[in-house]
């Protein structure tokens, strides 16, 4: 997201989650931010300079020596630092007037150790609590706006994670309780046409005080002369906490939808996925060429039927309304990989399924991470036979099929496990209807590609509707709404 020369592995662009920014970009940042020439501009992750150079009295901090030495090159009336943020951040004594920048996207598996143990600490002093899974944009704005004087003001490029992400909740927050005003702008148009990630733009103002309100604008394509002065929308902080479950992304839809939605769901008669059954991942085998045979390898081995659970690899072999032992046969007749090898702690193994263990490729399976770190390394955990299974990541419409072969599942697609028979068989006939596949939309969240995905806490909150709700409700309406949210996340693209 910001600029990166470097080549090194340790500095690489990925790894340091660093790119572009389009000049009229940055531009509008930091026209917004400094306000006046003897106005104090930080940009904690500077890169090669690109924010330093539009407003000469400017602090930047980066980890990179080369772009470091490239910001120098790039803004010589600006002040750099060569080192880590954070460790800078708790030592400086400098306050600025403002801020403006792109800071470094690195999620969470590779913003880790001491680095992230600092950030996360240095938030929480500040009064945001994020999680372990918090990628590292999130900190650096906490940390860069307990640099600010009061009454200052900070404008960045981030993730459009900012509308779903959890960790993107105690950032919100925080935002609401230390600025008097936070305006998001959502782009649908991608600010870097070669990334997968969408970026909206963040503009926080009035540092010490406290908002009343979200102010949030939603743009098909960033134009710099558009900029808007004030939120074309304020959003209530009640509904969006209690409605919207603290998420921004059901306000990229039209007030008449919303209110269709918050009415339903105000409605005792309406009910969430969670109320009837229970969304879970499925297994995590931890080596899935060993522990998954095709029918000839396992007659070829010996390996005895009661040791072979038929299982959904993904959702490419997922049929359109149920897993039916007609659709088993035939993955067994295409001689595909479906065959889980399902051992416990306590099965006595026979001598062919002892060999099969022992073999080279067995003694390569339990070195995987997830082998080694059980006992026996061989006893896959966690293996259940839901009832339905749906799809983790779609493309069209989230796909629910019954699980009427008895069949387990992998962790690429979720286990679904019904809790009251009566209220699943009377609401998920309805699972094809237009508001649920809206439902869908709204509680999940986009992907790199134009795929939604649903993490099964976002599935559990899946609204079915009244008889009220649905009577209300405009078919015509609700499939532009569903056009609409797959346009943001570019499916049609």
């Amino acid at each position: 997201m910001r600029a990166m020369v470097a080549r090194s592995p340790e500095y690489s662009q990925k790894r340091s989650g660093a790119y572009f920014t389009p000049d009229d970009v940055s531009a509008a940042l930091v026209g917004w931010a400094c306000r006046h020439p003897a106005d104090r501009m930080i940009d904690p992750a500077c890169g090669d300079g690109q924010f330093l150079a539009l407003h000469p009295n400017s602090v930047g901090i980066e980890q990179n020596p080369v772009s470091a030495h490239r910001a120098i090159e790039r803004a010589p009336g600006a002040l750099v630092h060569e080192g880590e943020f954070f460790t800078w951040a708790l030592e400086t004594r400098e306050r600025f007037e403002c801020a403006a920048g792109n800071p470094p996207f690195i999620r969470y598996q590779t913003f880790k150790g001491e680095v992230r143990r600092r950030a996360l600490s240095m938030c929480s002093d500040l009064g945001a609590q994020f999680s372990g899974l918090t990628s590292s944009w999130a900190p650096f704005i906490v940390a860069t706006a307990g640099l600010l004087k009061r009454g200052g003001r900070m404008a960045f490029v981030v993730p459009a994670e900012i509308g779903h992400a959890p960790y993107a909740v105690p950032l919100l927050e925080y935002l609401i309780a230390s600025f008097s005003m936070v305006h998001v702008l959502a782009v649908r148009k991608k600010l870097f046409p070669t990334l997968s990630e969408d970026c909206w733009l963040l503009y926080a103002e009035g540092f010490g005080g406290k908002a009343d309100s979200i102010g949030m604008t939603v743009i098909d394509e960033f134009v710099p002369r558009r900029m808007p002065a004030k939120p074309v929308m304020t959003i209530n902080l009640e509904e969006w906490r209690t409605v919207w479950n603290r998420r921004l992304r059901p306000y990229l839809l039209p007030p008449s939808l919303r209110g269709l939605y918050a009415g339903a769901l105000a409605d005792p008669d309406t009910h969430r996925l969670s109320e009837f059954a229970a969304v879970g991942i499925g297994y995590v085998s931890g080596h899935n060429d060993f522990f998954h045979l095709r029918p000839s390898e396992a007659k070829r081995l010996s390996i005895p039927d009661a040791f072979l659970q038929p299982s959904l690899r993904n959702t490419r072999a997922m049929p359109d309304k149920q897993i039916t032992k007609a659709t088993v046969e035939n993955w067994k007749r295409r001689d595909d990989a479906v065959l889980l090898l399902r051992l416990t702690r306590d099965d006595k193994l026979p001598r062919a399924v002892r060999s099969y263990l022992d073999s080279v490729a067995g003694h390569e399976a339990r070195q995987a991470y997830k082998c080694r770190n059980r006992a026996p390394w061989y006893a896959v955990p966690d293996v259940q036979i839901p009832d339905f299974v749906m799809s983790y990541m779609s493309g069209r419409k989230v796909s629910l099929v019954r699980n009427a072969a008895g069949v387990s599942c992998t962790n690429s697609v979720h286990s679904v496990r019904v809790r009251d028979l009566r209220l699943a068989a009377k609401l998920l006939p309805e699972w094809s209807s237009p508001f649920v596949r809206l439902s869908c939309e709204i509680e999940g969240h986009a992907l790199g590609g134009g795929m939604l995905k649903l993490e099964p806490r976002e599935a559990g909150r899946i609204v079915f509707p009244s008889a009220a709700a649905l009577d209300r409700a405009g078919q015509d309406e609700l499939e532009e709404a569903i056009s609409l949210l797959q346009r943001w996340r570019h499916y049609d693209d």
